[in-house]
């Protein structure tokens, strides 16, 4: 048991957690020194899905709280720490270990996603390292961007890594996401130097992301990492519009259409002619 004493959810967020056990009844130093350690994390949700997020059935968490800004982030609700509510590790892990016999059947596991889960790199060590005591396949979702919180430690018990590059040139990045390119292309070059398996994700925006020079660069980037072993052109969608008019925030893609399946299939052969198995 953890030493701090575990609330029950509210009833504002008891049905977005599943009836996951949360710490908001505890004093605020209790609860800075539980997201210090990571026996505490700042949790949005979580879900069981299949074939999305990894292989297999995932149980997957998504923290609150990211550093980017994403022009068609889908779930802009995730992206200030505020919209979270404290979670314990152990809480968290012992909804994994009820899920054990279903993840050996698929061939699942459990995904750290977000906002972004190397901002809370203690919660994700304390998390993914109680995951493989357990035997379960893990992976992280993230945008490398905070890999530096990433200690050698922590990927040692990461199975996968699912490793979103918004663009592949330092202009699109920025206007994407608000942040620097270089951060996200190293996170990569070290997750192939340690052997991890990475999955690479592109969202397709027309307008945005499809500018051939933009999406080459990333192919080649791909291509480049020897522990990519597939690659996911993701087409934008308007499922997220709401969200963000629901929060007030300025929403700057509301007239762009999702990509023709021509424009996906083009994008996805220029990774394919690299030998990439792409999706």
């Amino acid at each position: 048991m953890t030493a701090l004493v575990a609330a029950q959810p509210s009833a504002a967020h008891a049905g977005r957690l599943g009836g996951l056990p949360t710490a908001e009844g505890l004093g605020r130093p209790e609860l800075l020194l539980g997201l210090r350690t990571g026996e505490i994390g700042t949790v949005h949700s979580w879900e069981l899905v299949t074939a999305v997020d990894g292989p297999g059935t995932r149980m997957t968490t998504f923290v609150a709280g990211c550093p980017l800004r994403c022009l068609y982030c889908h779930n802009p609700d995730t992206m200030s720490a505020r919209n979270g509510v404290p979670v314990y590790a152990d809480d968290l892990l012992a909804r994994i270990r009820r899920y054990r016999g279903v993840f050996r059947a698929t061939g699942g596991g459990i995904t750290l996603s977000g906002g972004e889960i190397l901002a809370q790199p203690a919660f994700a060590r304390r998390v993914l390292r109680g995951a493989k005591e357990l035997g379960v396949h893990t992976a992280i979702d993230t945008s490398g961007f905070l890999g530096r919180n990433a200690d050698d430690a922590m990927l040692a018990d990461v199975d996968l890594v699912l490793l979103d590059v918004k663009a592949g040139d330092e202009t699109t990045y920025r206007r994407v996401t608000g942040r620097a390119l270089a951060p996200t292309l190293e996170f990569g070059r070290r997750l192939s130097g340690l052997g991890i398996e990475t999955w690479l994700r592109y969202v397709l925006v027309p307008g945005l992301t499809d500018h051939a020079a933009t999406v080459a660069s990333v192919a080649d980037y791909a291509a480049s990492l020897p522990t990519v072993s597939r690659v996911e052109v993701l087409p934008f969608h308007q499922l997220g519009r709401d969200k963000w008019t629901q929060l007030g925030l300025d929403y700057a893609l509301t007239d762009t259409q999702p990509p023709s399946a021509d424009l996906v299939e083009s994008t996805r052969a220029i990774f394919r002619d690299r030998g990439l198995l792409t999706y």
